[in-house]
């Protein structure tokens, strides 16, 4: 007669961080930009960029506006000239005389020391690409940079980066060092190769620049077109910085992701990969549409992995045979009444097979019960039955006996 084995005892894996579902970040010291703090203990920030012409001052006030209303905490814009830095100081007067200080961030490109100087005068941080900052023309005949000729470019740009360092660190303001994969300079990929590595030394190149000059207010970035190669360059640069000391927060984004529901799929998965992984410190979603449509997806992606908690979470099952409503209206409909509240978590599930169990964490169910009738839940509570057609009325009036509805503005 066979004999059954006895199961072996289940591993103790409680401490084990693999199976711990809070995610830990990279410890950063935090960097000021205007009122905003990014780094540290501060909650991973959420920025975008206005794509007006810089000229224009009253559109950019108004753009910049726009995007601060519904939540993006730092605005960037673009200067490609000194006739667009001096604009800033226009821009951000207006900011404050007709609604309110914003942080701002001016993009600086191609030999740009004069401009970073003025523009540093008017906006809370100044991003430049190592690539183009010092911009040396590829030559096609090149095979090779020799120690010499790669330190003689290397003491060129400490030369033309010390005014801007010395400025912002006066002022106390802040600098991105923003690596793009598609503009590494020429210098870099004969080195390194066209690779994440390439990237990381080219940031750490201008950051060792900084320190030298005991200016620590930097945020760093390592953004690409595909996510593989954004994925493994954020990695290498946040081992590298630990390795070294370099507590620098990072600055998150898929640059040129493209519209629609691929540009969004595919930020995501860059953004919240290394989100959950405890690497990043604010984000930027970069969609080939309105800026304003960025800011949902960077508060969705912050929500759906329990960094940021700004508006409500639905949990709904998909639907099946067993779904005693149409879930799809029905959930539309809970959505249309709720979705200005924040901090809740409310079910709408098809049936009483699953839906009591896979909505136990969330503070309210609308559940299926029989045909025709609904039943609501406080946490795993069931409260009361309901006729179906005043289902999300009775769920709202719920949330009010609780003390939790706020009227919508």
């Amino acid at each position: 007669m066979q004999t059954l084995s006895k199961a072996p005892e289940p591993q103790d894996l409680s401490n084990d961080p693999r199976f711990d579902t809070t995610i830990v970040r990279r410890k950063t010291r935090a960097v000021p930009v205007g009122a905003i703090a990014i780094g540290g203990n501060n909650p991973v920030v959420v920025q975008s960029m206005i794509n007006e012409d810089t000229l224009d001052i009253d559109g950019s006030v108004a753009a910049i506006r726009r995007l601060h209303e519904i939540g993006c905490e730092i605005v960037r814009v673009t200067v490609p000239s000194m006739a667009h830095a001096r604009a800033l100081a226009d821009i951000r007067k207006k900011l404050e005389d007709t609604y309110q200080p914003v942080p701002l961030v001016a993009d600086v490109h191609h030999n740009g020391m004069k401009i970073a100087l003025e523009v540093a005068k008017h906006v809370d941080k100044v991003r430049i690409n190592p690539g183009l900052y010092v911009f040396e023309k590829p030559d096609a005949q090149r095979t090779e940079y020799t120690p010499d000729e790669f330190a003689a470019i290397g003491q060129k740009i400490r030369e033309t980066l010390q005014p801007l360092v010395e400025t912002l660190r006066d002022q106390n303001k802040s600098m991105r060092i923003g690596v793009n994969h598609g503009s590494l300079a020429e210098r870099m990929v004969f080195t390194y190769g066209d690779t994440p590595l390439g990237m990381v030394e080219s940031a750490l190149e201008f950051i060792r620049i900084c320190e030298d000059l005991d200016f620590r207010n930097l945020v760093v970035s390592m953004k690409a077109s595909r996510v593989p190669v954004m994925l493994a360059a954020y990695r290498l640069l946040a081992h590298r910085l630990d390795s070294q000391g370099m507590n620098y927060p990072l600055h998150l984004g898929v640059t040129e992701a493209g519209d629609g529901e691929y540009g969004r799929i595919k930020s995501t998965a860059g953004i919240a990969t290394l989100l959950a992984d405890g690497i990043g410190d604010t984000i930027r979603v970069s969609l080939t549409e309105a800026p304003e449509k960025e800011i949902p997806v960077c508060y969705s992606i912050l929500q759906s992995l329990g960094l940021r908690k700004t508006m409500v979470e639905y949990v709904a099952c998909p639907s099946c045979g067993r779904t005693l409503f149409n879930l799809e209206d029905v959930l539309h409909e809970v959505r249309e009444a709720t979705k200005h509240l924040t901090g809740l978590d409310i079910a709408v599930m098809g049936c009483i097979v699953n839906g009591p169990g896979e909505m136990a964490d969330a503070d309210y169910g609308y559940v299926g019960k029989t045909p025709g009738t609904i039943a609501l839940y406080r946490g795993r509570d069931e409260i009361k039955r309901v006729p179906e057609a005043d289902g999300v009325r009775e769920l709202i009036d719920l949330i009010k006996a609780d003390g939790r509805w706020v009227d919508p503005e």
